[in-house]
């Protein structure tokens, strides 16, 4: 993919025709899609930039690619030690706040996923060619990031020259160097999703640097996997692995993007139990599909958005139900079951089935019933099933093992594919019969069918092995973690006040970036802190919704639970710990707040669902977060001090500093 559509020496390019220069951008624009107003913006903007940057050395990009999402620039303009980013409003006589930060999260997004961008000087400029002369103040707002400047069609050259004065001591850029830098994209898995659906491919939005697992290898596993199976008129069912934030959800919407071939009678389809994702999901592409059609002049409702995006993602429960009343093959072919791992063991299904459908005699486990819907195609299907390791939270939530458990002794034609990982790691496996039954079944190991990077914590791919050595209590661990990965890259604070951590969130939260609170289901002694995990949260809107609704995230008044958030995530959190899960007497203490006061957990299921539920809080936000945990008070028998003060003391001697 071409990194922009014209790119040229600023002394070429005045020197170049505008008709020539034009040519060579239209040239690389679907011209079926070519307005008329498009095209006369680009000969305006050509025709100013030739007026506002002659004299000057360095280089000019024209719609450049921002590194995710496929978005473009309309110009990068890189000068000395200064790379501006400019937004074109031709025609314009005001600066739009909706484009000033336009401009301002493409510069954002330079600045954390493009590397030759690292540690440069980035100046977003809103040229609105018609608008009055701006007072601009360089206001620093992240790194290397400034606030966006307004100019209009005279007064650019003029803003280039103070802002060169401004810096001059700083680095001259290597532009060679520069554009041969490595993109590290990591889109949300909202942004993702809309950009797997808009027909993008997985390596426009993925990265693919040496430090990060590729996806496209995982993808490119799983194709190659369906394709065998297909040729062969093979069943098959592979196992994903990948550490939170990996990106195992984004590899099987790409699968189920690609593969959603009705003429290749494929007919992929993304399943997931988990309803706040679903949701999510759903919303955000009904949304965009929605402003997609208006802007191409097609508009049409939200309810025909939605219908459309309904078949591309399901609800896992809906399948099944509608399973259990057809008993002819599915028309999928290719079925993604993501967080696999939360389908349900036989005895949480007989009961649903007994309770809710009327049906006494269900003898099936839910990962079971759905091996066999899809084992009724005469010829071939495949399975693929998205394993988080230690992510189960709720009770009745079966694990890996039964997805395994069905072939000891029925669907005997069947491929198994699975991640290495899962023989290596307890997290996924803990009961012996599972691997036995692998190796019976000579199922094939993949090495890259397992995810080992977070790209969520894109500022630390450690994040995840760090919260498991403090989930393991190993001081120690987490303190070395800590000072070698954590400390300088993705910033961890901890706060006995919830309004300097409401604070620190706003501070940190610039552009699109997204900042919320959130909190185990079972912290209910948090409510005297203004803070209610059993007031339920709509999750389309708190994940959704714009900073001036009071439903939002932004607005750091709901507060969401592991069941909201998982699969899903934010820039900036703060995590609320309560006393559910509490350090004292050198060990983590387990405890369910039931009438009027905290109980002991001793099953270990329930052990192991509490745990869980706050390795997914802490694995949530993608650039920091601040752990709030409040002071207790021994007037109040429910909030005693020690529950507190020891977590507290905890996090202290990690090394995390308080604010």
């Amino acid at each position: 993919m071409n990194r922009a559509y014209y790119s040229s020496s600023i002394a070429n390019f005045i020197l170049e025709d505008t008709d020539s220069v034009y040519g060579k951008i239209a040239g690389q624009y679907d011209l079926n899609n070519l307005v008329k107003q498009q095209s006369n913006a680009w000969k305006q903007q050509i025709q100013l930039l030739k007026g506002q940057i002659e004299g000057f050395k360095g280089k000019v990009y024209f719609e450049f690619t921002i590194p995710r999402m496929g978005k473009r620039v309309d110009n990068i303009i890189i000068i000395d030690n200064c790379i501006f980013i400019i937004e074109f409003k031709i025609g314009s006589k005001v600066y739009d706040k909706h484009a000033k930060d336009q401009t301002f999260d493409y510069s954002l997004d330079m600045n954390n996923f493009h590397e030759g961008s690292h540690n440069k000087v980035i100046i977003p400029i809103l040229v609105a060619d018609k608008g009055p002369i701006c007072q601009n103040s360089y206001t620093l707002s992240f790194d290397n990031v400034y606030e966006t400047l307004c100019s209009n069609a005279d007064s650019l050259k003029q803003i280039i020259v103070e802002t060169l004065a401004r810096f001059k001591g700083c680095e001259k850029i290597d532009v060679e160097e520069w554009e041969n830098s490595i993109y590290k994209p990591t889109p949300t898995i909202i942004e993702a999703a809309t950009a797997l659906y808009k027909m993008h491919n997985v390596e426009e939005i993925s990265r693919n640097d040496a430090g990060a697992k590729n996806l496209s290898a995982t993808s490119e596993c799983i194709s190659q996997i369906i394709d065998y199976s297909k040729a062969n008129n093979k069943k098959s069912i592979c196992f994903v692995t990948g550490v939170p934030g990996a990106g195992k959800t984004l590899a099987g919407l790409n699968i189920a993007n690609l593969r959603s071939n009705y003429e290749a009678e494929e007919h992929a389809v993304f399943l997931s139990g988990n309803g706040p994702l679903v949701d999510v999901l759903r919303e955000a592409l009904s949304r965009d599909k929605v402003k997609t059609s208006k802007e191409n002049k097609v508009p049409i409702t939200k309810k025909v958005a939605s219908s459309h995006v309904t078949s591309f993602i399901q609800n896992i429960h809906h399948f099944r139900d509608a399973s259990l009343k057809d008993t002819k093959p599915p028309i999928e072919k290719v079925t993604i079951f993501d967080e696999a791992q939360r389908a349900w063991t036989l005895e949480q299904a007989s009961k649903f089935m007994q309770r809710n459908k009327g049906i006494p005699d269900f003898n099936k486990s839910e990962p079971e019933f759905l091996i066999e819907v899809m084992n009724r195609h005469n010829n071939w299907c495949t399975i693929i099933c998205l394993i988080g390791g230690g992510q189960e939270i709720n009770t009745g939530e079966a694990g890996l093992e039964e997805w395994i458990k069905p072939f000891a002794n029925n669907y005997q034609d069947w491929d198994i594919y699975y991640s290495s990982e899962i023989t290596d790691d307890s997290n996924y496996i803990k009961d012996e019969n599972s691997l036995t039954i692998l190796e019976e079944k000579d199922a094939v190991p993949k090495s890259d069918l397992h995810l080992s990077v977070s790209l969520r914590s894109f500022r630390s791919a450690q994040l995840s092995i760090f919260i498991q050595e403090i989930i393991d209590n190993n001081i120690n661990g987490a303190r070395d973690i800590y000072f070698k990965f954590i400390k300088e890259n993705y910033p961890i604070y901890i706060t006995r006040d919830l309004q300097i951590a409401k604070k620190w969130l706003l501070e940190k939260t610039k552009g699109p970036e997204r900042c919320g609170i959130v909190a185990s289901s079972g912290a209910i002694r948090l409510r005297p802190f203004g803070l209610n995990v059993k007031a339920k949260i709509k999750a389309p809107d708190w994940f959704l919704n714009e900073k001036n609704d009071i439903r939002s995230s932004y607005f750091l008044e709901e507060v969401a639970t592991e069941f909201d958030v998982q699969g899903l995530e934010l820039d900036w959190t703060c995590v609320a710990w309560d006393g559910d899960l509490f350090y004292n007497c050198n060990k983590w203490n387990y405890k369910k707040f039931k009438g009027t006061k905290w109980q002991n957990v001793s099953d270990q299921n329930k052990v192991k669902y509490l745990i869980n539920s706050y390795r997914v809080l802490l694995t949530r936000a993608r650039q920091g977060m601040v752990i709030y945990i409040p002071q207790g008070n021994d007037e109040d028998i429910t909030r005693p001090k020690y529950m507190y003060d020891g977590t507290f003391d905890f996090f202290k001697s990690i090394g995390i500093v308080e604010i």
